[in-house]
């Protein structure tokens, strides 16, 4: 009998998915609940598993643009699981009655190199997109031989072409190339792109600056990093200390926190923190719920899950939806000062930059210190400046002087309730 596996409902306004790679080739037997194919929707890649076991017949190609309800594949669940693959799992679950004898140290330089190459080819891990992984595997080049091209380093499928109609040439040394190559925008990218020019179009935007001296972050680092991590079990980064400090100040400044709900603004007695994470497919901002209720070391364990789970497009939609403000670092790729753009439905983002020894006057001397630009981008229909200005400043009034991040505010005032 065979059933057949549609596309699921992923989300309410969601109507059609990509089929990003199949998983299982063509007449591959699959167990059941198996990963047989990815699938990416605007906001998010999720897996497809196989309902029951048997063999898999592909509907759709890599590539194909398919509606909610669509059928991906088909799976034979009358099939016999192949021989092999029910001798590989009869050996899993029996073990081994003796092991190989040792070798002399005289013998093991004699042991025939087929037997070592798995081995070798195992550590092999090569970065491509599915088409060009397969023209990798059927024409049997190194990967190591092909120069690159795509985002983040990824192979695409004219590094390959290149590499197959050039061997022995590095095409990114080839002097005076016109070549151009027509690439599929992903529907990340489309959706990117889309919100990206509604967030400019809808919204007065407009960005106030400030800058902060990182003296006292980077000293509470240095000399406590080791025992933080051995203690909780994760680094003390820069972000649980510019979360905690906009936590504090949103809760000073709710129209920050707030958004446009038609003719009304919705305040949150919440802050649900929203980290703009680079992907391998392109931005996403996945959110840390009740960020003002996480410890520090609570916060830096919520950013290392989510930006590891964007890294490897495991992110759900339900991780990347709402968020009531948003912090982005474009100080990790060097950036120095940005005027970044609202996260719609949002009204502010801030931007954090790189760090840059400068010299700064401090109380009448001139002293070096490590500064960094930040940038606060607001929506001016519901922030005033006044409003803007007065949460920037408090950010960097808390982040110089870290103990107040205890209250929110100097500890003699909540000490004396002032």
């Amino acid at each position: 009998m065979a059933i057949e596996i549609k596309v699921p409902t992923v989300g309410e306004s969601i109507s059609e998915v990509t089929l990003v790679k199949w998983l299982k080739n063509d007449g591959e037997y699959a167990d059941r609940d198996e990963v047989i194919a990815e699938l990416e929707s605007e906001k998010a890649t999720f897996e497809v598993n196989a309902e029951q076991a048997g063999v898999v017949k592909h509907v759709a190609k890599e590539g194909d643009t398919l509606a909610i309800g669509d059928v991906v594949c088909s799976i034979d669940t009358d099939a016999a699981k192949p021989e092999a693959a029910a001798t590989e799992e009869a050996k899993d679950t029996i073990p081994e009655k003796s092991a190989s004898p040792e070798l002399k140290p005289e013998q093991q330089d004699e042991t025939p190199a087929t037997q070592k190459q798995p081995k070798e080819d195992a550590k092999t891990d090569v970065k491509a997109t599915p088409v060009a992984a397969a023209i990798i595997a059927d024409k049997k080049v190194d990967s190591n031989k092909i120069t690159a091209t795509g985002e983040n380093g990824k192979i695409i499928k004219q590094d390959v072409l290149e590499a197959l109609n050039n061997p022995g040439r590095n095409p990114a040394a080839a002097m005076f190339s016109r070549n151009e190559r027509p690439e599929k925008m992903s529907n990340l990218r489309k959706t990117i792109s889309r919100r990206l020019v509604e967030a400019k179009n809808s919204t007065a935007m407009l960005t106030t600056f400030n800058e902060v001296d990182m003296t006292a972050i980077m000293d509470i680092r240095k000399k406590s990093k080791d025992k933080f991590k051995e203690q909780h079990g994760v680094n003390l980064g820069f972000m649980s200390f510019f979360t905690k400090a906009c936590c504090y100040a949103l809760q000073k400044f709710p129209a920050v926190n707030a958004y446009l709900d038609g003719e009304n603004i919705l305040y949150h007695d919440y802050c649900d923190i929203s980290i703009a994470v680079s992907a391998p497919k392109g931005l996403v901002v996945p959110v840390i719920r009740n960020a003002e209720s996480l410890s520090m070391a609570g916060i830096e364990a919520a950013v290392v899950e989510l930006a590891t789970k964007a890294k490897n497009n495991k992110l759900t939609i339900e991780e990347m939806s709402g968020g009531t403000f948003t912090i982005t670092n474009g100080g990790i790729f060097g950036s120095m000062m940005s005027t970044p753009i609202i996260n719609i439905p949002q009204s502010a983002i801030l931007g954090m930059h790189n760090i840059v020894e400068r010299p700064m006057a401090v109380n009448g001397q001139v002293v070096i210190r490590p500064m960094m630009y930040v940038a606060l981008s607001y929506d001016h229909r519901i922030i005033d400046g006044r409003e803007s200005v007065g949460f920037l400043v408090l950010v960097k009034q808390l982040l110089e002087n870290p103990a107040l991040l205890l209250f929110g505010k100097d500890p003699v005032d909540a000490l004396l309730e002032l």
